[in-house]
């Protein structure tokens, strides 16, 4: 399936702003590999599938988790929305006959991010953030770094996302805090 029949078969699933969205994640996130020397192709498309199941009702999350067999933690079965990114990876494989771990991986730690992330794993992760169509307070200033320091980047959206969810009195997902530590044992 190339590209543009990607984008066709998306057009069936997605609300056209969420559609919007994922085109605007994929060109960002080309933009950032080729600043950063990724892959394009597969920042490419896993920009544009990272939110393939972003739309799928939350109280059917669980029970699309469990059909494709995804060990969830007790945070993800109490905020199923984060289910999401692993069953975007599971629907790149099954309904875009997408077949690469690293893709795959990406679109995983999108929301959440992890340890140990690689330079696609940033780029999505950034992008998702700083795509042309988010709008919100320092995002120019993030937007900007993001084309110099990925790294810096990513801890700035890691800190706005860790802040996000305090200020609802959510739950912060280890994942997200192992990401942030060890960006900052890095840079000691």
């Amino acid at each position: 399936m190339d590209y543009e029949q990607m984008i066709a078969q998306l057009s069936k699933i997605l609300t056209p702003k969420r559609l919007q969205h994922s085109i605007g994640v994929s060109e960002t996130a080309e933009e950032l590999a080729g600043i950063f020397g990724c892959d394009k192709g597969k920042a490419r498309v896993a920009g544009l599938l990272h939110d393939v199941a972003r739309e799928i009702p939350v109280d059917e999350l669980l029970s699309r988790a469990e059909a494709f067999g995804i060990v969830m933690s007790d945070i993800e079965r109490a905020e199923p929305i984060l289910l999401h990114a692993f069953i975007a990876a599971k629907l790149a494989q099954s309904d875009f006959c997408i077949n690469d771990a690293e893709i795959f991986q990406a679109i995983c730690l999108h929301t959440i991010g992890g340890l140990h992330m690689s330079l696609l794993d940033k780029i999505i992760y950034v992008a998702d953030a700083i795509e042309p169509g988010r709008q919100y307070e320092d995002l120019e200033e993030l937007r900007a770094i993001a084309r110099i320091d990925l790294d810096k980047a990513l801890l700035m959206t890691l800190d706005q996302s860790i802040q996000y969810i305090l200020k609802r009195g959510g739950l912060l997902h280890p994942a997200t805090i192992e990401a942030r530590n060890e960006l900052l044992i890095k840079k000691t």
